[in-house]
């Protein structure tokens, strides 16, 4: 492939500023097409962002003969059918994350894209974006020495449509749709790069629980996990504390010092060793997504490789299977 157009299915809030841009500002990329079941939602995406085509069947925008990739921006409960029908369609797909519901659908939609030999993305960009990069090469360096362990510690307050006399909880919380709750949307995120950093996590297990009982899905979860290397990993992810308890710190424990940092609300990573305390400030980019899609295309080019694919996309959904034992 040499010019890249990309057909957007499901052009909802994730598309606005951090992916949809970037499909423009990418060499050798456009975004050409969108779709999303309301035509005058669909209408208004195409006429704001500057995109010619706008539909409101995802077939039709499928079998666009302008569009050669796609974008599958819509909640997980749909990806599998939308993906399998664009690579049967010829057509590489670049799916959000989490890749599925859960690993047997992401198995079936490797299982297509290896039958048909059409590529298969998935939108964990922090696999590319600086911050991160920086991460790994402090790990990857030793500066804090061989690593021992790994500590996550996620605390949210309920999203406000979540409480009150009238509430109204987003899919996110549906299992049917999304799989399990905010910890499927946020801790996918969180095993993908760790996994990125050291490796494949050989096993997992833990508890979920509905203790607040705002939705149907789980709200608090515990874990335990280990890596082939043998690092030994830990987690709680709990989304009905407080405000003032709310919290986003993963630690880093080697042999010669700990790294501390954000996975999603704040810029800096704390290196400490016996030479000091080390701060590197690294803002995230305007559209987050940019540096990953870059990839793509240049894989898509024949120019290198993604670091996110199908494979490595459905670890994630594997791991927190074990962890809830789904």
């Amino acid at each position: 492939m040499d010019q890249i157009n990309w057909g957007i299915i499901g052009c909802g809030n994730v598309t606005e500023v951090k992916s949809g841009p970037a499909f423009n500002k990418v060499e050798n990329s456009r975004l050409v097409a969108v779709m999303r079941r309301d035509a005058e939602k669909a209408a208004d995406y195409a006429q704001r962002h500057g995109v010619p085509k706008w539909y409101s069947d995802v077939d039709e925008l499928i079998n666009d003969p302008a569009v050669n990739a796609i974008y599958i921006a819509t909640p997980p409960d749909v990806h599998e059918e939308y993906a399998i029908k664009a690579m049967r369609a010829g057509k590489p797909v670049y799916v959000e994350k989490p890749m599925a519901r859960n690993a047997d659908e992401c198995s079936r939609m490797n299982a297509v894209s290896k039958e048909t030999g059409v590529p298969l993305f998935v939108a964990y960009y922090r696999r590319c974006l600086p911050y991160f990069v920086k991460l790994k090469e402090l790990i990857d360096n030793k500066v804090i020495g061989d690593i021992r362990f790994v500590n996550i510690c996620l605390q949210w307050q309920p999203y406000e449509e979540e409480v009150g006399s009238n509430p109204k909880p987003r899919w996110r919380v549906d299992p049917a749709v999304s799989g399990g709750g905010h910890f499927h949307d946020l801790a996918s995120h969180q095993f993908d790069l760790l996994e990125y950093i050291f490796g494949p996590v050989n096993t997992a297990s833990g508890i979920s629980r509905n203790q607040a009982g705002l939705y149907e899905a789980d709200d608090i979860t515990v874990a335990n996990f280990e890596f082939e290397s043998g690092i030994l990993g830990n987690g709680s992810w709990c989304y009905t504390v407080n405000k003032i308890q709310r919290e986003d710190l993963a630690t880093i424990t080697g042999s010669k010092g700990r790294i501390s940092f954000s996975f999603f609300e704040k810029f800096d990573i704390i290196v400490e060793t016996e030479q000091g305390t080390e701060i590197f400030n690294i803002p995230y980019p305007a559209h987050v997504q940019q540096p990953l899609i870059e990839q793509i295309v240049k894989d898509l080019r024949g120019e290198g490789k993604s670091p996110s694919n199908g494979q490595t996309g459905a670890r994630a959904n594997l791991i927190m299977d074990w962890i809830t034992a789904k």
